[in-house]
């Protein structure tokens, strides 16, 4: 199972490279109770605003962290927490990021 995520500017109209990205895995208690986030890897996006290749081991609560100072100095980080229920499928996750606002959705 991977991810994929894709980071536009949408202020410039074009890709953002060079975009640091951590991806986490929620960690559960064997009682169900959140523990917290274990940092699984981190990566920056290429000159096209992609990183192509995260690895998901396995269903769950996940979360990419974005460090996107560089592009917006009222949203210095951008953190999109989701679920994957079905392992065998991949998963894109991508960022639209403008000075003050942002969006996502579930990609192909």
């Amino acid at each position: 199972m991977t991810l994929s995520t894709h980071v536009i500017d949408t202020a410039a109209g074009a890709p953002a490279g060079g975009v640091a990205v951590g991806l986490e895995r929620m960690i559960v208690g064997f009682d169900g109770d959140v523990r917290g986030w274990r940092l699984v890897t981190s990566a920056v996006t290429d000159e096209d605003g992609r990183v192509r290749d995260f690895p998901l081991d396995g269903p769950g609560a996940w979360r990419l962290i974005f460090d996107t100072a560089s592009l917006s100095a009222f949203f210095p980080e951008v953190v999109i927490t989701f679920v994957v229920t079905d392992p065998a499928r991949h998963h894109h996750v991508p960022l639209l990021l403008s000075p003050f606002g942002f969006s996502t959705y579930r990609g192909s």
